[in-house]
């Protein structure tokens, strides 16, 4: 049986099935680049893995989702989403979100329900934001790391104020179209300095 199964996955004719369980799926391309990753919560990326030759986002939560990348292996988006009750109420959330080149998130569809007692927030939202082109993803996350490695509170807000000011991290929202955490409804225009230049 096992050598009729090996036999049927190497074979070039597409396979039919019914139904798959399965913790994770690599979409790859013939040299072996990985181009999509569709996990579970316990096999998604993070912490030491190294996808396409290069390291994923060390400190990112584990979350049930899709990663996408690019011809040069590169991350350049996905797709996030959990949600579950807590001893205060619940929180859930989902996130789409697309990447620069070799850089963080430029636009994201997002949305996030937390119930804690009797307030609940709801909110949902497509963003666009500039970020950052000064600094590849790779060192953005060295970045970050040596902020969360500064075990004092005021010198690690600090160090990371001297960096976002270097325009070495962070980013500029440009456009809020929906609903915001203070329950505000509309289309949000966003100035140089990243301040609400314009609501609708």
């Amino acid at each position: 049986m096992s050598v009729l199964l090996l036999f049927a996955f190497k074979t070039n004719e597409n396979q039919k099935f019914g139904t798959i369980d399965v913790e994770r799926i690599n979409i790859v391309e013939a040299d072996g680049t990985v181009k999509m990753i569709i996990t579970n919560v316990a096999q998604f990326p993070n912490g030491e893995t190294i996808v396409n030759g290069k390291a994923i986002n060390k400190n990112r939560k584990k979350r049930s989702g899709m990663l996408y990348f690019n011809e040069d292996g590169l991350e350049c988006g996905g797709l996030i989403y959990d949600g579950a009750k807590n001893e205060n109420g619940h929180n859930s959330g989902l996130s789409s979100t697309y990447d620069r080149y070799d850089g963080d998130q430029v636009m994201q569809l997002l949305t996030t329900d937390d119930a804690r007692g009797d307030k609940r927030t709801v909110s949902s939202s497509l963003r666009f934001s500039d970020r950052t082109a000064n600094v590849s993803r790779e060192e953005h996350n060295k970045i970050f790391a040596e902020i969360n490695s500064i075990t004092d509170k005021k010198l690690r807000r600090q160090k990371r104020k001297e960096y976002y000011a270097q325009g070495l991290i962070g980013g500029t929202p440009r456009i809020l179209l929906g609903k915001t955490g203070s329950q505000n409804n509309g289309l949000f225009l966003f100035g140089n300095d990243g301040k609400r230049k314009e609501e609708r």
